[in-house]
């Protein structure tokens, strides 16, 4: 009989932010790793570092290849030599630690697309640190996507705790925002946002859909957005058998989504929903990165240069990016499983 936990790769992040320290200590609870096999990559120096700055000692059983994980019950370590410990250093921009932290991405897509990996968990990144390294796309949802040969709609998730929203537009100036608004682009992210849910374990989300304009356009007078082009795309949502409601203005939708009468918003660009889940709970926030086809998740903030190497890096997004890898990533597993059969 084949096993049926999944596996998941557990990365570091960049060498001179908070990530070692971080996965340091989320390794440190170890219920948290019952039921799955789970694998840290990186540099062994930098373990060692992370452990030291967070107070903790780990051992972890070594592999070298991924595919010996579902060997041991517990957690392993997958050592890669990709950074020289002289070559960064705490809270510095770097192209030594920008390439590092592409190699062991690009180690894991690879177990990935081999079906030797179920899901992804990276501790914070550095963007400029990896376009230092050379990464060649605006951002690492773009590298995934384009490693992992994906054609269609995909888009970044933000979650929090029970809520997850997701995005028409993202990292482009907010001048440009309308020009991303299409009833495609609307009903993709509103699919995706709901398959994604399914996978991580709610059977049948509730999937809102901001509007763009002031008041949802007020009937017009503030905008034809939602009248031309978000009500036709959720109305097609609905057609297709997807239960996705709206448009309702982005000033009370949070709102009802925070007393729990849903589990999803999908927003017209980035601030709009941004602003309000950073309020609800900055420190729990997790960012999933949405259409890929395995889960990668990180938590929300960034390398925290400002406190890296001091021991007061906060593990709950950490914990709570772990917690989704590994629930995707067993209905993820099972899926495989199904279809093998």
């Amino acid at each position: 009989m084949k096993d049926a936990q999944p596996v998941i790769a557990v990365i570091l992040g960049d060498p001179a932010g908070i990530g070692s320290e971080l996965i340091a200590k989320l390794f440190n609870e170890a219920a948290l790793f019952e039921g799955v096999h789970t694998v840290l990559l990186g540099d062994r120096w930098l373990w060692q570092e992370g452990q030291r700055v967070a107070g903790i000692r780990h051992q972890l059983p070594e592999i070298q290849e991924f595919n010996q994980a579902r060997q041991h019950a517990g957690p392993v370590f997958l050592p890669m030599e990709t950074v020289a410990e002289g070559d960064v250093s705490y809270a510095r921009e770097s192209a030594a630690g920008g390439a590092s932290t592409l190699a062991l991405l690009t180690r894991c897509m690879d177990a990935a697309l081999a079906n030797e990996v179920d899901a992804i968990c990276f501790a914070p990144l550095n963007k400029l640190s990896m376009k230092k390294g050379g990464l060649a796309y605006e951002d690492e949802l773009h590298f995934f996507a384009n490693h992992l040969n994906v054609q269609d709609y995909f888009c970044e998730f933000n979650t929090l705790g029970s809520l997850w929203t997701a995005r028409i537009s993202s990292h482009v100036p907010l001048k440009d925002a309308a020009e991303y608004i299409t009833e495609e682009r609307i009903i993709a992210a509103s699919r995706l946002m709901y398959d994604a849910l399914q996978l991580a374990g709610t059977r049948e989300p509730r999937v809102a859909v901001a509007a763009f304009n002031p008041h949802a356009g007020e009937g017009g007078t503030c905008g034809r957005e939602e009248i031309e082009i978000i009500t036709p795309a959720v109305e097609a949502c609905r057609a297709q058998g997807y239960p996705i409601s709206g448009p309702f203005p982005a000033d009370t939708i949070f709102l009802k989504a925070r007393d729990g009468e849903y589990d999803a918003i999908v927003t017209m660009y980035h601030d709009q929903g941004q602003i309000a889940i950073k309020l609800m709970g900055f420190m729990d926030g997790v960012t999933v990165q949405g259409g890929l086809p395995i889960p990668i998740t990180t938590p929300a903030h960034g390398t925290a240069f400002d406190i890296a190497g001091q021991g007061k890096a906060n593990v709950n997004p950490t914990r709570n990016a772990f917690l989704i890898a590994c629930e995707m990533g067993k209905n993820l597993r099972q899926q495989r499983l199904n279809a093998s059969a």
